[in-house]
């Protein structure tokens, strides 16, 4: 089992770059497929690891997500990206809103808490492709921040546990400078649940 290949899936959300985190994860080695995020828990795959793509929905004002809670349930580790990030937020009792600065384009972000695991490598300050109207507004219990910005307090999170992480900004993008290692360290984080005893 542990010579096979990871296996992580993307929850498609509806976001406009849900086919580059697939191929983010194909490009490394895992064994991934896009699901849409209405699929029930019932017919997933036996999954190292999971992806919540972002999304056109405006999970900061609505906060639905298809089956994202009931996924969130699931005893594995678990990447949130821009709305699920949001999403993830909401869900373990924090909150999102309306962002007062709403950002699109390259950003620079700087790490907060030494980053957490998924920014291992990586500098302190680099620069991010963003595209969102909404944003993590209040943190959940158990969680911390590892990312901000001038406009974006927590561009990244990570709970306590460290199998949930929330991302607000798109590392699958080419123009995040080092989103091929963030998704490297989500992978490595699912190999050592894998081989947890």
């Amino acid at each position: 089992m542990s010579d096979t290949p990871l296996v992580i899936d993307v929850v498609d959300n509806g976001g406009q770059w849900t086919h580059r985190e697939w191929r983010m994860l194909r490009y490394l080695g895992v064994d991934t497929q896009i699901i849409d995020n209405m699929t029930p828990v019932s017919e997933l795959r036996e999954l190292d690891g999971l992806i919540l793509s972002g999304g056109a929905a405006r999970v900061g004002l609505t906060g639905e997500l298809g089956n994202c809670g009931a996924y969130l349930e699931l005893e594995i580790p678990i990447l949130g990206i821009c709305a699920g990030h949001q999403f993830m937020a909401g869900y373990y009792g924090g909150g999102a809103a309306e962002a007062p600065e709403p950002e699109f384009g390259a950003a620079s972000i700087q790490l907060v808490n030494g980053g957490g695991k998924i920014f291992v490598g990586t500098p302190d300050s680099q620069i991010v492709w963003e595209s969102h109207n909404d944003e993590v507004s209040a943190m959940p219990d158990g969680f911390f921040i590892t990312a901000s910005s001038s406009s974006c307090r927590v561009q990244g999170m990570e709970n306590e546990t460290g199998d949930r992480f929330g991302l607000q900004f798109h590392p699958e993008v080419n123009d995040s400078e080092y989103g091929q290692n963030m998704f490297q360290n989500f992978i490595e984080i699912c190999r050592e649940y894998r081989q947890a005893p």
